[in-house]
């Protein structure tokens, strides 16, 4: 599971799907995404969209491209798709949180952990 996470962690902006996921793990898919929510407290799709939204919350106070360009750059096919993720995960559309201004100076290590979403919230 750990593999197949990594996995994920590194290439969260590519195309990514259960059956190649599950061969990464050496296991069934069927057993991939459930030892995944067991292991992990949650689907492995729903881990890479918070992976993928973590990222864009970084981007999107750190950098002036459009939130367009954001969602595609993190693996979003779709801005709509895109936005109802950010939302659902972060709780306020992608062009509300970078209204909140850039990042403070603080070492990355802390703002990572400051901002990372809660798969719990």
């Amino acid at each position: 599971m750990l593999r197949a996470r990594d996995a994920m962690d590194r290439h969260y902006a590519e195309p990514l799907d259960v059956p190649a996921l599950a061969r990464i793990a050496h296991v069934s898919q069927a057993h991939f995404i459930r030892t995944f929510r067991a292991t992990f407290g949650e689907t492995p799709h729903r881990y890479l969209q918070r992976r993928r939204v973590e990222r864009a919350m970084f981007l999107l106070r750190s950098c002036d491209r459009n939130v367009t360009e954001i969602c595609l750059e993190v693996g979003f096919t779709s801005l709509g798709t895109f936005s109802r993720t950010f939302r659902d995960i972060v709780g306020e559309s992608p062009s509300a949180y970078r209204a909140r201004g850039p990042l403070a100076a603080v070492p990355t290590c802390f703002a990572m952990s400051w901002m990372r979403p809660s798969s719990f919230g």
